[in-house]
């Protein structure tokens, strides 16, 4: 959607609110962002729009004419927050060369902004041509339709670790970044959100089964924020993540931080009480709440009232849930 047909449709919404007549609505559509230039075919075909129109997983009130002006005014803002989508900007700023004792390879420092704000929280990893090279595989595998007009930088026989070559490719890289992520089906895609936090979570994971939970904890924080960025539609599937986060600050003794990022999680669990975090979770809860002094009778409730729907059957704690993700 262009800025003025956005500014278009704010007006007819508070219009709308004022008259509190009868009204219509149309689906958002997700707009892509402009096709990048340099180095990459921009070529991609648009989406079939009937995808577009599917609705959150957070359902809301329609609007009628016997609303309040209050609960209408709600209705709008709520339909304005769930459809405004939380746009990413690449950046690929600089490089390093890697020289071990049988390869040489250039490492891209890619940083991951939210456009249209102040981004204090900005994301930074590295990532090889490899890895690029193997996120290209893997989507054209699932998305063959979607990437037949992406191409993708070759590797050359020669010159690779030119100034030239570095230059061309972090341009290159870096329109290939923004050309998937303006494309939905792609961007919610398991294997671009594995490309932009996999290597980080295995290793924060390898730092929380070896003890290290300091440098584990360091490196949740950094990819937490990043991955609730790229997976706003499926909040439950950052609940492992919190969950190691609440691990970790158990272990270092910060309960009350662990009791924070609890909440967090459970908040995501609320109408996901199947899975298999719901019940560790609970009793970690609980414990943290009766040191912190807090209220841990409800979370007991909770808990009894899942028992007596499930089956007795063999339950990890959290952390034994948590060392088990990301095993290599």
């Amino acid at each position: 959607m262009d800025q003025d047909s956005h500014c278009t449709a704010e007006r007819e919404l508070l219009e709308a609110v004022n008259r509190i007549t009868t009204f219509s609505t149309t689906s958002p559509t997700d707009g892509e962002q402009n096709q990048p230039k340099a180095g990459i075919s921009c070529q991609v075909r648009k989406e079939n729009p009937e995808k577009d129109d599917l609705q959150d997983s957070r359902a809301s009130l329609s609007p009628n004419s016997s609303m309040t002006t209050k609960e209408l005014q709600e209705y709008w803002r709520n339909e304005k927050r769930q459809c405004r989508q939380v746009k990413l900007l690449f950046e690929i700023p600089s490089t390093r060369i890697v020289e071990h004792h049988l390869s040489k390879y250039v490492m891209y420092k890619i940083i991951i902004l939210q456009t249209g704000s102040f981004d204090s929280n900005k994301s930074v990893i590295e990532r090889r041509y490899s890895d690029f090279e193997k996120l290209h595989r893997n989507l054209l595998e699932e998305f063959s339709e979607e990437m037949e007009d992406v191409t993708f930088p070759k590797k050359t026989l020669t010159g690779n670790f030119t100034e030239e070559i570095i230059n061309e490719r972090k341009l290159a890289f870096k329109d290939y970044l923004r050309l998937l992520y303006s494309m939905k089906y792609i961007r919610r895609s398991k294997k671009f959100i594995d490309f932009l936090t996999r290597p980080e979570l295995q290793e924060a994971y390898g730092c929380l089964r070896g003890g290290q939970y300091t440098k584990a904890l360091e490196i949740l924080l950094e990819v937490i924020g990043l991955q609730e960025r790229l997976t706003r539609g499926n909040p439950v599937s950052v609940v492992p993540t919190l969950c190691a986060i609440v691990v970790c600050h158990k272990d270092l003794e910060n309960a009350a931080s662990a009791f924070e990022y609890g909440e967090k999680a459970l908040s995501r669990l609320r109408v996901h009480t199947s899975h298999r975090y719901y019940m560790p979770l609970l009793e970690t809860m609980i414990t943290l709440a009766y040191e912190l002094g807090k209220d841990f009778l409800s979370l007991q409730e909770k808990l009894e009232e899942w028992k007596a729907k499930k089956d007795p059957v063999r339950v990890f704690t959290l952390k034994e849930l948590a060392v088990r993700e990301y095993v290599q």
